[in-house]
Formats: structure tokens, sequence, C-alpha cells
């Protein structure tokens, strides 16, 4: 306790330096996983080729892909963004699926309704389905950010500090106390950016809650069961 006290300015920066590294690769992978997501929910011939192609950048180690993109496009391991490129690389191979399912989830009655009141494919779009898809997505989006705060930390083994510097520091000095603060310090990260994401979502789509509210209320599952009754 005594080491977290003497060293609270140094724990403060590096959160807020992996607050930064962490919350950049979310936005920009949710950005970018949109428009692939919707391609390959639209077009069922690459649908397959989009998903697998992203899901397998999942696989790529973490060390590997911070050493090989400096090698291969010239700019420096230590540098930011280069974390923040890898994290958003990460981010796109969960978010891609997350948005294709998402967009399947829409009832097609509901295209087809925006579409008989004049809603052109685009407007109908970002008006009708990425809205009605937006609980699959927050679900990625979740899974994502949870990931890519807790991937952060392998940046420090490319020089790029944040609060895997933690970690190595305190393994290298035997400071138990180091450690456990900084593995305490992303849970944090990870728990606020989780319950931030969900406020959001009940803030932006107030539907989907209802609609939850209403299928778990007796009137709903009553409602459920009525035509097991009148079969019978």
């Amino acid at each position: 306790m005594t080491w977290v006290l003497d060293n609270l300015d140094l724990i403060l920066d590096r959160t807020t330096d992996h607050l930064r590294q962490s919350v950049i690769p979310i936005v920009l992978g949710l950005m970018l996983s949109i428009p692939l997501g919707w391609v390959a929910w639209r077009f069922r011939l690459v649908r397959g080729p989009v998903i697998v192609l992203t899901g397998l950048l999942y696989t790529i180690p973490s060390l590997a892909l911070l050493i090989l993109m400096p090698a291969v496009f010239g700019y420096s391991a230590t540098d930011e963004p280069n974390l923040v490129i890898a994290l958003t690389i990460y981010a796109i191979a969960i978010l891609v699926r997350a948005v294709a399912d998402g967009l399947d989830s829409v009832d097609p009655d509901v295209r087809q309704a925006a579409t008989a009141m004049g809603y052109a494919a685009p407007r109908r779009f970002f008006a009708v389905e990425l809205p009605l898809a937006g609980p699959v997505i927050l679900a990625g989006l979740r899974v994502a950010a949870v990931s890519t705060i807790s991937l952060a930390t392998v940046g420090i083994l490319v020089g790029v500090e944040n609060l895997g510097y933690l970690f190595t520091n305190g393994l290298q000095r035997r400071i138990i106390v180091e450690v456990l603060a900084g593995v305490l310090a992303v849970v944090v990260i990870a728990l606020a950016i989780d319950a931030l994401l969900v406020l959001l979502g009940r803030m932006l789509m107030p539907w989907s809650r209802a609609a939850a509210g209403s299928a778990g209320s007796p009137k709903g599952r009553s409602m459920g069961r009525a035509p097991l009754r009148s079969a019978a």
C-alpha cells in the first residue's frame, strides 16, 4: 500500500496513457467494421471470406504483429501509433462478425416497411437497419473493448509505455504490489468502459430495453403462450 501511495502519480500517468491507447482503437475498429460488416451481410458470396479473413487477424500473435508492422511499413516500433494500429486490427477481427450478425437480426418485414415509406437504401441503413442491429453490435463492442484494454499491456514489450510498465518493472524489481496495482488498474478501466458502453446503449437504444422488459413481463409471457393454447 505504501508503494501505491508513493507512486500514485506514476500510476495515474500510465492509466491515462493506457486509456488513450485503448479508446482510440475501439472507436476506429467500430468505424471500420461497420462498412466491412455491411459488405459481409449484403453480398453473400463474400460473407464467408470477409468474416474468416478478418477473424484470422485475431490469431496473429500480438508481439509478432507489433514487431512486423514497423519492419514492413517503416515506422518506429516504440511509437504509440504502432500499438494503436495493432489494437485496431484486433478490434476489427471481433467486430466485423458482430456487425454482420446484427444486420442479419433485423426483421426483413421492417426493411420492406421502411422501403414502402420511401426510405432510400442509405437512409434506411442509418435510420432503421443500423439502430435495430445495435444491440448485437453493442455486445460485440463490449467484448472488443475488454479485449483491447487487456491486449494494450503488450505494448510495453516494444517500448510503448502504459500500465504494462507496472507489470514488467514490478517483476524485474520483484515488487509484487506494483504488479497488482497494474492488474487492478487494467480491471478498473475495463469495468468502467464496459459500464459506459452499457449506459450509452440504454440511452441510444431505449427500444431494446423496452422489448426485453415486455418479453419478460407476465403479459408478454402469456402472449407468447397464447398460440399454444389456441392450437390445443
